[in-house]
């Protein structure tokens, strides 16, 4: 062999004993959002590796903020905290639809998501986890609240909680014929309903037990017998009826007001194919179940619910038939402004005689 050939040899030999480079997906998340057999079954299936970071949504600005959208592969932040940050700091970049199994998430989720995290023309986000807030009823006690201006009914006077928060504001105002989030771009119309919501409030104030301000306090004023129906989230409405079957979460008529984490792509991603295939995996039914064991929410995988446990699941389908899913109120970005109007109007609400 001569010598040409030799030195051709020993580079293709040395190139092979070099170890490969195994794949990642740097993942920044919620905690229980990607526990650990769905991450080791992804891996299994795929052979890429998932780094976890745990963070929240001030957490993920900030890090893809100091870094100009690099670090990570794939994130997870609330479809309400998208727009303004994309606006602002420029971090994020289009999701391509074309790359998603949309076929797998509940079609009103999808389009609530997409219209929420469209900037510009282009959608930054699909949804994951969600949950939200309704009433919290004890159905034996309070059998007539199925709104949340039910609350100022006679039958339950003294035995009612909310929190002096703005989603008791949102909500009373759906409950009374408006659309606050419609409002959204009209200061003076929104004044106006906001103005609404607080007189009912103020003449509401006699039926209130007390403003809770933490879930425990509220759990354990409900499980005493204290307070008949609340406004609450629907995980704590379930806790509660696992331990008496007369209470549970009700999605009001107007409509349960709803969250979003979504799925968003950093803009200097390294791994774009990966983050994909890591979407259309965890929102496949079986295995978005496991996240939802692990999270405590349900995800906007359409039939994951038939897939968890069957206490959760029989939770989730009487206070979630299909039409109340679809009734969902989801929140939209807030502007500039509006948290000033609200703020001033719960303050009078909380001074009122």
């Amino acid at each position: 062999m001569n010598k040409t050939a030799l030195t051709v040899l020993a580079g293709t030999l040395a190139l092979v004993a070099l170890p490969l480079k195994a794949e990642t997906l740097r993942l920044m998340t919620w905690g229980g959002y990607a526990p650990d057999n769905v991450v080791e079954m992804f891996e299994k299936e795929t052979g890429i590796k998932v780094k976890v970071t745990k963070s929240n949504n001030e957490g993920m600005i900030s890090k893809l903020r100091a870094t100009r959208g690099a670090g990570f592969d794939l994130v997870q932040p609330s479809q309400d905290r998208i727009v303004s940050a994309q606006a602002d700091f420029n971090i994020y970049k289009p999701i391509d639809l074309s790359q998603i199994d949309t076929t797998q998430m509940v079609g009103s989720m999808l389009e609530a998501t997409k219209k929420s995290t469209t900037h510009e023309g282009k959608v930054y986000g699909v949804p994951h986890v969600w949950g939200t807030s309704g009433l919290v009823v004890n159905r034996d006690m309070a059998s007539n609240v199925r709104d949340y201006t039910d609350l100022c009914g006679a039958d339950v006077a003294g035995k009612v909680s909310y929190r002096l928060k703005r989603p008791t504001l949102i909500g009373f105002a759906f409950a009374m014929g408006e659309d606050p989030f419609a409002a959204y771009g009209d200061k003076e119309k929104y004044s106006r309903i906001m103005d609404k919501v607080e007189k009912k409030l103020i003449s509401c104030k006699a039926n209130v037990k007390t403003y809770w301000s933490g879930g425990d306090a509220l759990i354990n004023l409900v499980r005493s017998g204290e307070v008949h129906a609340a406004m609450a989230w629907d995980a704590g409405g379930w806790k509660i009826n696992n331990e008496n079957k007369s209470v549970t979460f009700v999605a009001p008529r107007s409509g349960a007001l709803g969250w979003i984490d979504t799925f968003a792509l950093p803009r200097k991603t390294k791994n774009e194919a990966a983050a994909y295939k890591w979407i259309n995996f965890v929102m496949q039914p079986k295995v978005a179940a496991m996240i939802t064991e692990s999270a405590g929410n349900f995800t906007a995988s359409k039939g994951a619910d038939n897939y968890v446990n069957d206490t959760l699941k029989a939770q989730y389908q009487e206070s979630f038939p299909s039409a109340d899913v679809d009734n969902i109120k989801w929140y939209p970005p807030v502007p500039a402004g509006l948290e000033e109007i609200e703020g001033k109007v719960l303050d009078r609400v909380k001074s009122a005689g």
